[in-house]
């Protein structure tokens, strides 16, 4: 199933697993979309990201930062 929310982010870290909870921001010029980490996505560092609103198309392949 497609969810416009959702996407996958992978980070670089040992243990992605303590960052479920956590909320990560992506930002493109004006636009600003605040997500929060709801699980895990197999054993490589991806994890799921619920966002407020649907993520563009411009988000694929870009960074999202990790908020306190």
């Amino acid at each position: 199933m497609q969810r416009s929310k959702e996407c996958l982010v992978q980070f670089e870290l040992a243990s992605v697993g303590q960052l479920i909870g956590r909320k990560v921001t992506w930002t493109q010029g004006n636009c600003v979309l605040t997500g929060k980490i709801v699980g895990l996505h197999g054993k490589n560092g991806l994890v799921r990201v619920r966002f407020t609103h649907g993520v563009p198309g411009q988000a694929i392949g870009t960074t999202v930062e990790l908020a306190n």
